[in-house]
């Protein structure tokens, strides 16, 4: 019997199994665009304080402040404060920012002078390059601003 044994793997069915290949390349070369974020200003006012009196010069007890508003800008109405008590003790705080002009006629291309702004400038395309032949990438660095990314898959797939 132990004679037969390597002739029975002669008849044993056959195994199949699903193979699946593939193999890719490719290069992405990009050029960064110019751009700008901004970011506006607004107005603001505050104030505060103890043992004061106060006037806009024509009212007395105004606290001053923001009115309306033209082209993005607040109209301000500063005040004026005295000690309230001679020989008394007395604090007084004012706090105003002027907020940004808006802008009102930009053409394509033009930012509003708002005071945060950053720019960046856009990418050279100069020497910028990629290759591929059978599978082997090549890739030629850009100038400033530019990204280029080679990839390389092989996969298998036994089933």
């Amino acid at each position: 019997m132990k004679r037969l044994i390597p002739f029975l793997f002669l008849f044993a069915s056959p195994c199949y199994a699903d193979i699946t290949s593939s193999i890719s390349s490719s290069i992405k070369l990009e050029v960064a665009a110019p751009g700008t974020t901004a970011d506006r200003i607004g107005n603001s006012y505050s104030v505060s304080g103890t043992g004061v009196t106060t006037t806009d010069g024509t009212t007395a007890g105004s606290l001053g402040g923001l009115g309306a508003s033209t082209a993005g800008v607040a109209a301000y109405t500063p005040i004026t404060a005295s000690q309230l008590t001679d020989g008394e003790s007395f604090s007084y705080t004012v706090s105003h920012t002027t907020g940004d002009t808006v802008a009102t006629s930009l053409t394509t291309g033009e930012v509003s002078p708002f005071g945060d702004l950053t720019s960046t400038s856009g990418g050279t395309a100069t020497n910028l390059a990629g290759t591929i032949d059978n599978h082997v990438i090549g890739i030629t660095a850009g100038s400033a601003g530019t990204t280029a990314t080679g990839q390389y898959v092989t996969t298998l797939t036994v089933d």
